[in-house]
């Protein structure tokens, strides 16, 4: 009698509070689903293989070795050489990827990575039907890639959905092409949001512990309405396979870019023109600010936006359009996903005092444009005594030798000083710099300046931007006396 009745207590006193946590707001968000299997089967026909196939050229081969007149290896040399070089057709590689649905006609959202200097892109379907695509447009500095394929039917299709409503501790699936292993499944959670993983200027990635490999890249993270909140893009692994770190680029950040590449097969980005730096808390009290915030201008570019607009080195960036900036990377992105040619608002630091400005913004893309068409010379080469490397800019012939594509841009590594200090951090000859402190490089004479600029500032390092392969990742290189 008195188990049963305890037994009756401890059910009422348990259908209790389970009606006082279902009454809380967002209890049944946090709630984990009994299955995702309605949710699988309305995504997966939305969900798609993405596979290139690329040609590289490997060149003349390695030059002939040089033996003195006479040596018996001369001839043998000779007739191997040859030989060998007429047989060295170009080597075609393929590579694997995901994507997803987002019109019924046909348009496909990717990254970027996954189709980079493809000669071909084939679209296999969830009914294992195959579709060669072309690309309306990309952007790197996202990496999102926007296709469109054929279909003799109307295709299901995705609904992007607001990233900025889902919270930490969200359920979240991810399907893609793990390994080649198209259509799979998994659910996790969502880590974290706003991770900046140093890949490109405007990071703000949502962290998920749903299990993301390589193959996984350009797949959709789902929230538990069927939405894509995500475009998974990279993991955090030391052993090339998912340890529950995984990156998506969120929705807030991908849908205007886009809707640009839609419209435009480009992006239309806000420029202002300054360079800029973290405010730190000796900075933040050098200047009489409260607390470290905002975006330090270190650099304005003549004739930009800012000049014109009174923006002076020095000023920090408190707020921009009305947004407040609490740390220097939010500024770039909120400066390109304004339009161009809007006159915005922006409250800067100067001298103890705030001042309101006015800046008619420029577009990003036509100053690049400027910048790679004043840049380097073919053949131009230079060596930065500062970070122990010998820079080239780039030409055919170096394209040729170090298998580099088309769409790479940036100054080459011809030479390293053994034991300098580019060599100790693990760079290598081949290696392309693409950025220098977050800012693009087209000859080893930026390379040169934005050294210099740094160790103006009384830095001790710089931050170099390297792309290997078609791989990129940010490496901080010590600066040396020359």
């Amino acid at each position: 009698m008195y188990a049963f009745s305890a037994s009756r207590a401890a059910s009422a006193s348990l259908a209790f509070l389970l009606v006082l946590v279902a009454a809380l707001p967002g209890a049944y968000a946090r709630s984990a689903p009994e299955s995702f299997a309605d949710l699988a089967d309305k995504t997966l026909p939305a969900i798609v293989n993405i596979s290139t196939t690329q040609t590289i050229d490997r060149g003349r081969g390695p030059d002939r070795p040089q033996f003195p007149p006479g040596s018996p290896f001369e001839e043998f040399f000779e007739e191997f050489f040859d030989r060998e070089r007429p047989n060295r057709p170009p080597r075609r590689v393929t590579s694997l990827g995901s994507g997803f649905v987002i019109e019924s006609s046909g348009v496909i959202v990717t990254n970027n990575h996954v189709i980079a200097d493809a000669d071909e892109i084939l679209v296999r379907f969830h009914d294992d039907t195959a579709l060669p695509a072309e690309i309306i447009g990309r952007d790197e500095k996202t990496d999102i890639a926007v296709l469109k394929v054929e279909p003799e039917n109307s295709l299901p299709a995705l609904t992007l959905g607001d990233s900025t409503k889902s919270r930490v501790g969200d359920w979240v699936v991810a399907i893609g092409n793990p390994f080649g292993l198209g259509g799979s499944v998994t659910a996790g959670i969502i880590s974290a949001r706003q991770r900046d993983i140093r890949s490109g200027p405007y990071d703000a990635f949502i962290q998920t512990d749903a299990s993301i490999n390589r193959g996984n890249s350009g797949g959709p993270l789902i929230n538990l309405q069927g939405e894509v909140i995500g475009i998974a893009t990279a993991i955090f692994s030391p052993s090339g396979g998912s340890v529950g770190i995984g990156f998506a680029i969120p929705t807030s950040l991908a849908a205007p870019v886009i809707e640009q590449l839609q419209e435009y097969g480009e992006t239309r980005r806000g420029w202002l023109g300054v360079h800029i730096q973290t405010v730190t808390e000796e900075i933040a009290d050098s200047l009489g600010l409260d607390e470290p915030r905002g975006a330090l201008v270190a650099n304005v570019t003549e004739d930009g936006p800012a000049e014109e607009a009174g923006i002076q080195p020095g000023d920090v960036i408190l707020e921009f359009d009305g947004k407040t900036v609490d740390r220097m990377r939010e500024l770039p992105r909120l400066v390109a996903e304004t339009e161009v040619g809007k006159s915005v608002n922006v409250q800067v630091w100067r001298k103890g005092e705030t001042e309101q400005l006015t800046v008619e913004l420029g577009r990003l893309e036509e100053q690049e444009a400027r910048v790679a068409a004043t840049g380097g010379v073919n053949g131009e080469a230079a060596s930065i005594e500062e970070i122990g490397a010998t820079l080239a800019a780039l030409d055919p012939d170096l394209r040729q030798r170090y298998e580099i594509g088309e769409a790479v841009t940036g100054v080459v590594i011809v030479e390293l000083e053994p034991g300098g200090n580019a060599a100790e951090k693990g760079l290598q000859v081949g290696d392309v710099i693409v950025e220098v402190n977050q800012d693009k490089v087209q000859r080893p004479g930026d390379v040169a300046a934005f050294v210099s600029q740094a160790m103006d500032a009384g830095r001790n390092s710089v931050l170099l931007l390297i792309n290997r392969d078609g791989d990129r990742r940010f490496v901080v290189v010590p600066i040396q006396e020359g």
